[in-house]
This record gives C-alpha cells, structure tokens and sequence, in this order.
C-alpha cells in the first residue's frame, strides 16, 4: 500500500509541476494539434489521398505527440530532477527508487492519454474516423508510451547532464527515426532497402499497428507481428531505463 501511495505521489508532483509551467502542456497540445490541421488541408482537395484523413492521426499522434511527451518529457524530468539535486534527496528518504520510476511512467501515461484524445476529438471534427477497435488501438498507443518513456530513462540518464542536452540526443537519435518510419508520408514511397532497415525501427510499427488499426479497420491478428515487436521493445526500453536508473542513482551517491 505504501508503495503504490509513493508511486502515485510521486505521478501527482510531476503533473503538478507540468500544470504550473503550463508552457510544456501547451506546447504537446498545440504542436500535434497544427500538425493535425495542416496536414488536413494538404489533403483536403486530393480525392486520391482522401484515406489518409483516417490514418494521419495516427502519425500525428505518435510522432508529434507521445515522441515528445514520453520521450523528451522523461529526459527533461531527469534533468531537471538532477539540477534541483532531488535525486540525491531520494537516496536518504523513504521513497522506494522503484516507486520513483513508476511514478513517473504514470505521469507521462496520464499525459500520453490526455494527447490521445485531443488529437483524435480534432481527428474526428474535421472528418476523420477510427475504424477499427479502440482497445487494440489504446494497447498499441501503451505499448508506444512504455517503449519511448524507457528510452527516455536511458538516454537522461546517460547523456543528458544539464538543461541544454536534453534535445541533443533525443533530436539525434529520434528524428531520422520518425522520418524512416514513416511517420508523415506512406511507407510505399520508401525505396526497398530502407523499407527493409525500417522494420527494425520501433516507430515504423508503432505507425504501422496504429495506421492500420484506425484507418483500415484490421484487427489483433493482422497486427500481431508489430505488436509482437512493440511488447518486446517495450520491455526492453523498459528494462534498459531501470538499468540506467539505477546506475544513476549509485553515481548520484558516489558524488
């Protein structure tokens, strides 16, 4: 009981502190949100590309969303955590480091979910439809969550020293990955050995699942490759994350 206490105690700070900066939450809200609109009237008078209005916001959702939320949210936390020197406030207090970890993982959820529906309520006012099932759909989109929020750990907390590294890696190693998924045009346009290094890519089946699922209608068994590929990404992100966590905090003792 007291873990759990801990851990949303913990999601309930940071979502404090985002609804008193204000300037992040508008920022993930306005972003995606123009994104979403521009492309609408790019394809607004092309009868050709009239589908795309149902799986654009998915891309939109994925890459200019929960990329940053999730992603460079998580970075931007350690960093801010290591500047005020909370990490080292956690080592003598009775705060579990897991508690820590999973409250943070909670907070960037809330956030991802909030995104979710603010991106497909405008989805859905200017036209477009979900067709497929709304539970396969929120799966895909957790799944996404967890893989971008350990990642996040892992690169905070190996890279990002200060308030002025945060978009370094997550520019670096981000970037070329929404583009290879094909997070804003159809991966048809792709040629064959790009489309062939983009199966590796995590945000190529994030898109594709989540594309599929909201455009096309398909169901659990025609995702199951992607879905088999975000579980075990996830996992790993995840994994990657504690372990890069913990390392931290023994560096934070040591110093």
């Amino acid at each position: 009981m007291i873990f759990f206490r801990q851990t949303f105690g913990v999601a309930r700070r940071i979502l404090t502190e985002y609804r008193r900066q204000r300037r992040t939450l508008i920022f993930w809200v306005v972003f995606p949100a123009l994104m979403l609109l521009l492309f609408d009237l790019i394809y607004a008078n092309k009868t050709a590309m009239a589908a795309s209005r149902d799986t654009t916001p998915a891309g939109i959702l994925i890459g200019a969303a929960l990329f940053f939320s999730c992603l460079g949210g998580t970075v931007s936390i350690i960093v801010a955590e290591r500047e005020r020197r909370t990490l080292r406030r956690l080592l003598v207090s009775p705060l579990s480091p897991a508690a820590y970890f999973l409250g943070i993982v909670l907070a960037l959820s809330v956030v991802a979910g909030l995104q979710t529906l603010i991106v497909y309520g405008l989805a859905h006012s200017i036209g477009a439809r979900f067709h497929g099932s709304v539970l396969l759909g929120a799966v895909i989109v957790a799944l996404s969550v967890f893989a971008f929020v350990g990642l996040g750990f892992f690169f905070g907390a190996l890279f990002a020293k200060r308030a002025e590294d945060v978009n370094g890696p997550v520019a670096a190693f981000g970037v070329p990955l929404l583009v290879l998924a094909g997070t804003w045009f159809p991966v048809s346009l792709l040629p064959p050995f790009l489309l062939r290094v983009a199966w590796f890519d995590p945000i190529f089946h994030m898109n594709q699942a989540l594309k599929g699922v909201a455009g096309q209608g398909l169901g659990w068994a025609d995702v199951s490759a992607s879905l088999a590929f975000l579980s075990a990404f996830a996992a790993a992100s995840l994994g990657l994350g504690v372990a890069a966590y913990r390392r931290m905090l023994a560096a934070e003792k040591r110093a």
